[in-house]
This record gives C-alpha cells, structure tokens and sequence, in this order.
C-alpha cells in the first residue's frame, strides 16, 4: 500500500510537470495560456504611428543583434501590464501598459533590446527541451526514492529523496531560464552601444521595477526566480551606463516627441475619455495634450472640437501623416465619409505603402456611394492586401466594391480570400467553387482554384 502510495506521488508530480511544459510550450508558439484556461484572448492592436515608432526603434536594434528586420514581426496588444515578450516565429509582443508606463524614449528602446536578445539567443527555441530534460530527471529521481522506499522499508526517506530530487531538477531548469535573462540584458547593452544609444532608459526602468518589487523581494530566494533579481539586473546595468561612452548621448531627433505622441495616443484611445479630459488639462497646450484631448473628444462624438484640435496640431506638423490620419477617421465615424477622403489621401501621400491608412481611404471612398470612387478603393485595398494578405476586414471590404461595380466572381473571391482568413473552411469552399464559375480564365479564377484545392486537401468533416 506504502508502495503504491509513493508512486501515485509519483506520478501526480509528473503530472504537474506535465502541465508546467503544457504552459511552457504554449508560450513558445506564441499562444497565451490565459486564452487556453479560458481568460480573456489576447487583444491586438492594429495602429500606423504606433508600429511605424517600433519599428523605428527595434530594426537598428535588429541589425546590431545580427537579425533581419523583415523576420521580425512586431504586436501591440492590450495589456495594462509593464512587460512585453517574445514567441518563436520570432514575435515579439508589447503591452499597451508598457508604452504607457515608460517615461520617456529611451526604457521602452531598452525593453525592445532585451527582447531582440532573447531572438539573438534563440531562447524560446531551447527552453522546452531544457523543460523537457529537467522534467525526466525530476520523474527518474521520484521512480527512485519510492523504489527505495519500498526496497528499505522507509517510507520517509523515499519521500524525501523524491522531492529532493525534483527541487534539485525545478533549480536546474529555473537556473537555464535565468541565464537566458541575463544573457539577453547583456546583448540588449551591445546592441545600444553598437548603435551609440545611452542604456540609461534601460536603468531607470529596472529601478521602476524594483520599486514595485520592494515589498517582497527580500523575501524571495533568487534561485527560485526564472528572472535575475531585478537588483543584480541593475547593478549589471548600471555598470554599463558607467562605462559607456554613450551614455548622455541623445537620441536621434523624433525618437522622444514620437514616443510622446504614441504614448498619448494609446492612453487616450484605451483609458475613459472622462478620465483623459479629466487628466490633460485644456491649459497644456503642447501637443501630446492636445492629441490626447482630440481623441477623447471624438470618441464621446463631439467631432467639431476635435477637428479644430487636430487642424491646430496640423497647423505646426503639416507633414505629419498620422495627424492627417486620424482627422480622416474622426471625420468618416462622425458620419462625413467624403470629407475624409481628403485627409487620408494627404496621410497616404506622407506615409506611402501603409496599410491602414490606404485601408481607411478605401473604406471613405465605398461609405460615399459613389461609384466612380469603387475602382480607386479597390486599388487600395488591392495594395493593403499585397502587403498583408490576412486582413479579413479588407478582403470584406474588396468584396463589396466588386459586388456594387457588379463584378460578382471578382467579389465571391474576395469573400472567399476573408473566408479563408477567418479560419472559416465551408465558406471559402463555397465561395470559392461560385467564384469559379464567374470568373474568366486568368489569375483571378486560377487563385479561386487554389483556394478550392486547399479546402478539398484539409479532408475535414462535413465537406
């Protein structure tokens, strides 16, 4: 009875295991454990200004790290949290909290560093072997003290053989998570340094950290943390920023008005707009206030006001692009289509080859009824699309501009492309079988072809 006793131990531990490596490989493929457990999905967070600042931070990060910028893919999600991740596939994920909670240009850089260390690494590509291993020797040390248990007759000392082994096998593996942290700090200061940008962000956002961590952090034993202790991180850092010869260099010119901007932006489009009018006083006439109270103005639809506060803006930043942007779209959701047309054109002759913007051109010029502006929107979409394929709300869009020219096969693949974005297999077939017996010999009905094989060759039930 003893016997089986430590063997259900046994295998209970493994179990948890098991479950730890579940969460492990989850993270690894990029898809939030919360969703699984049945929290809250991720949110994304699709904006022109706030992807283009990223990028205008991450990819000389990228290069220094020896990496590719077109392999990288960054996401903003919804998240009040301070931390930001990365996945395989080379993913790498922001909060909303983080850019919101950084002071300035200089922490939020220091976080992209730290996670393009981690892809430099390939971190994520090792951690669930590493989960693997320290899982097996955590099981063979329990197989072992209940067989010694049983064979001594002690009961006890099986027990205590068991979880010393399995605290020895959790130590070694949070031990590897550890060192990928620190290996990651330490890219994260050559990629400034090769770059000549000052890691002082990076050091004054640990020091926020450790604020948050005072309470407890005495209490924790540093072994059992899968991060450095955030004061071993810091002193590390702070060592850096010492020796740097860039140290109190500036960044380049934009990086911390662009920075400002965003940061409004995203807080005044995720927080109350109660809250936003409440906390930017109409007094503070610099221009993240005034973009913030813009914001929150059209959102609770006083559109005239807002206008005149992103005309004032435009007034100083006539070549801003997501000015002009953002008054497009103020003007199209407060029921003046046409008037937006003018603005979004300016925003995608300023920022050219963006999808967004030629996304919310397009769908200005289809709310306008106008059939002589259904060709022009189709080029847009068409140009959206030829950048990023798996926008289902731009595939509809498309769809509906060749319905109403009357081009019917055209918009039964547009509406089977959106099909196929949303996982959405009995439609794309649907669609994709009528589109091809509208739609002359050409690519066009050769794509619907393909899509047609593609839902045939998924052999799932109920086709």
């Amino acid at each position: 009875m003893e016997a089986m006793r430590l063997l259900f131990r046994s295998l209970f531990a493994a179990s948890m295991w098991c479950r730890l490596l579940s969460v492990v490989m989850l993270l690894a493929s990029g898809v939030p454990a919360r969703a699984q457990s049945g929290a809250a999905p991720l949110v994304v967070i699709r904006d022109a200004e706030t992807e283009t600042l990223l990028r205008t931070f991450a990819n000389p990060l990228f290069r220094a790290a020896g990496l590719s910028p077109g392999m990288v893919r960054i996401i903003v999600i919804r998240d009040d949290a301070l931390n930001s991740f990365v996945s395989t596939g080379n993913r790498m994920f922001i909060n909303s909290g983080l850019i919101a909670r950084c002071r300035d240009a200089g922490e939020l850089i220091g976080v992209i560093a730290h996670e393009t260390g981690h892809i430099r690494g390939g971190h994520l590509l090792r951690l669930p072997e590493m989960m693997r291993a320290a899982m097996l020797k955590s099981i063979a040390a329990m197989l072992i003290g209940a067989a010694a248990g049983v064979a001594g007759g002690s009961p006890d000392a099986a027990i205590g053989t068991a979880l010393g082994g399995q605290q020895m096998a959790m130590r070694g593996f949070l031990s590897f998570t550890r060192s990928m942290e620190q290996a990651a700090d330490q890219s994260a200061l050559e990629e400034l340094d090769a770059n000549h940008w000052s890691s002082r962000g990076m050091l004054e956002l640990l020091r926020v950290m450790q604020e948050q961590d005072a309470l407890t952090s005495d209490l924790q034993d540093p072994y059992l943390l899968t991060h450095p202790l955030t004061r071993d991180r810091i002193a590390l850092v702070a060592a850096h920023v010492a020796a740097s010869p860039y140290s109190s260099t500036p960044f380049p010119p934009g990086f911390e008005s662009g920075f400002a901007m965003v940061r409004a932006k995203l807080r005044a489009f995720l927080d109350p707009s109660s809250l936003t009018l409440r906390r930017v006083s109409a007094d503070d006439r610099s221009a993240p206030a005034r973009y913030a109270r813009a914001i929150a103005l059209y959102r609770l639809g006083h559109t005239d006001q807002a206008v005149a506060l992103i005309d004032g803006l435009l007034a100083e930043q006539p070549g801003n692009p997501w000015l002009h942007e953002l008054k497009g779209q103020i003007l199209f959701e407060g029921g003046r289509g046409r008037a937006a047309i003018a603005p979004y054109q300016e925003a995608e002759r300023l920022a050219p080859g963006q999808p967004l913007i030629r996304a919310g051109l397009a769908r200005a010029m289809i709310e306008t009824n106008d059939r002589l502006l259904l060709q022009p929107a189709i080029t847009q979409l068409q140009a959206a699309l030829a950048r990023e394929r798996d926008d289902a709300e731009n595939w509809r869009l498309l769809g509906i501009a060749w319905g109403r020219l009357g081009n019917l096969g055209q918009a039964d693949l547009a509406l089977a492309e959106e099909a196929m974005a949303r996982d959405d297999i009995p439609a794309a077939k649907r669609l994709a079988t009528r589109a091809l017996k509208a739609l002359p010999a050409g690519p066009a009905r050769q794509r619907a072809l393909d899509i047609a094989n593609a839902v045939k060759k998924e052999n799932r039930e109920g086709y």
